[in-house]
């Protein structure tokens, strides 16, 4: 087989990168070759995403690619869901598209619930209830009189408003678009009926496309400035946990998984939708996948409670590497404290290790459960911070296994098969101690990797388009030949 190359944009809430896979002789192989900080941009109490400065590196890699002569087949965007930018008549695009920690979204749902009863819309819909889903964003624009809603021509979710810029097309994907709040199961396009009751706008919404087809090529000014020529982009499954399950290494469906960074999302594999009144009290969500599967899961806050804890310890004097932030857990691993991960007071507080502090202080030191308060709520010393700190951690570790054990429990109430393992995946598959800690809570087998599945997913569904594999299955079995995964089996 002739080798072919394929570019995965993967775009994260806190970074960028772009993932080349080469496929050759029945084999497979990848490289990141790139990577950039990505942040909410704060402006006058609103929260935005610099579109500009994702697309100025994006091209900017491009042109490196250009300059080396490497080849590119095609490209492919995945980033998080939710959000969109608005186009306008001329094609331009109307301002920085807001970002889902916006609160003008905050008390929203309630609002939109006096219209649409809340078990309508999720009877409709399948999706769970999070006041960022699109729908209640589109709601709260709408009411404020947002002006670049107002008047936009069209609405893109983040990967088709990245590929719209490179290409000048546009589309809407359908695994990204499915995560809105506004997407009828049965049909799988827009459900406008219930968009019109609310006064959004249903002329700014395109209608939605499978993981696969073709959004066009480089812009002729980029095909010349990158000097690439005019290179295919591929709407893949553009929800960057679609594209991470889509790289699952299992060998049949008897698996759950857990897409772990920023956010935790745990969920199954369906053929079909399950919506019900038990999956809508659970708050469980149904979003799409590849091959016509649903994606049945929840949401849990996950490694976004560390990142944040990091980053004000860094601010503070106290720069722990991820290594160290395990070994600190391991060492304090007797700790009892525990909080709620999916607690509203974590969403984005000031002080997220203060905040899990006063929540511990509420909770768990009343009950008398601390057997070294001192050194815990003291910080006078460098001593007692760093064991603080280290409670801290191992408080958050131990609270995301007991989370991922309620959710699995629920999740087998549900699955119309045995869960017989867990794959972890992400970022946090690296995370040994989570993982043991993980398997120990559920008491069943925890796969941990791939650790980049998001590109992986990506770069595979790029070379389904091109015809080099026939189905999800003959993914996986090519991913668990590829990369190497590590089994942690429960020990207590």
């Amino acid at each position: 087989m002739e080798e072919k190359h394929f570019l995965a944009f993967d775009c994260g809430a806190t970074s960028c990168r772009a993932v080349l896979g080469r496929f050759a002789d029945g084999g497979f192989s990848m490289e990141e070759l790139y990577r950039f900080p990505n942040q909410i941009l704060e402006s006058e109490g609103r929260c935005y995403w610099d579109i500009g400065r994702i697309y100025a590196h994006s091209v900017g890699f491009l042109s490196q690619l250009g300059q080396k002569g490497i080849r590119v087949d095609s490209i492919g965007i995945d980033t998080w869901g939710v959000d969109f930018g608005c186009i306008g008549p001329e094609g331009e695009l109307l301002g920085m598209p807001r970002a889902y920690r916006d609160p003008y979204t905050h008390g929203v749902p309630e609002r939109v619930f006096a219209t649409i009863p809340r078990a309508e819309l999720y009877g409709a819909t399948g999706i769970q209830i999070m006041d960022f889903n699109t729908i209640f964003q589109l709601y709260a624009q709408t009411v404020e009189g947002d002006s670049a809603l107002a008047g936009a021509e069209s609405i893109l979710f983040m990967p088709d408003l990245l590929a719209y810029l490179l290409t000048g097309n546009r589309v809407c994907e359908y695994t990204d678009a499915s995560t809105s709040g506004m997407m009828d199961q049965a049909s799988r396009q827009f459900n406008t009926a219930l968009l019109e009751r609310l006064g959004i706008r249903t002329d700014v919404l395109l209608p939605i496309v499978q993981p696969g087809t073709p959004v066009g090529v480089l812009k002729p000014e980029l095909a010349e400035e990158t000097g690439l020529g005019p290179v295919p982009v591929i709407a893949v499954a553009g929800h960057d946990t679609a594209s991470a399950i889509a790289a699952v290494p299992a060998a049949d469906e008897k698996f759950a998984y857990l897409s772990s960074g920023t956010w935790s999302l745990m969920g199954i594999e369906v053929p079909a939708p399950i919506i019900n009144e038990a999956s809508a009290a659970a708050n469980f969500t149904n979003e799409g996948g590849i091959d016509g599967t649903t994606r049945f899961l929840k949401n849990i806050t996950g490694l976004w409670l560390l990142e944040q804890c990091r980053k004000q310890w860094k601010a503070e004097g106290r720069d722990y590497s991820y290594g160290q932030l395990v070994e600190m857990a391991r060492a304090e691993a007797a700790f009892p404290g525990r909080i709620n991960p999916d607690d509203p007071r974590f969403a984005n507080p000031a002080n997220m290790p203060a905040e899990i502090c006063a929540a511990l202080s509420a909770s768990e030191r009343s009950r008398g459960r601390f057997s070294d308060r001192e050194h815990f709520f003291a910080s006078g010393t460098k001593t007692g911070a760093a064991k603080r700190d280290a409670q801290i951690v191992s408080c958050i570790y131990h609270s995301l296994a007991d989370r991922y054990k309620e959710v699995l429990d629920l999740l087998q109430g549900f699955a119309p098969f045995p869960i017989e393992k867990l794959h972890v995946i992400g970022g946090g598959s690296a995370n040994a101690l989570l993982n043991q800690w993980t398997a120990d809570a559920l008491g069943i087998p925890v796969i941990a990797g791939p650790t980049e599945a998001t590109a992986i997913g990506n770069l595979m569904l790029q070379a389904r388009a091109a015809g080099l594999m026939a189905d999800r299955w003959e993914m996986r079995r090519l991913i668990a030949d590829a990369f190497q995964v590590k089994t942690y089996y429960p020990s207590i």
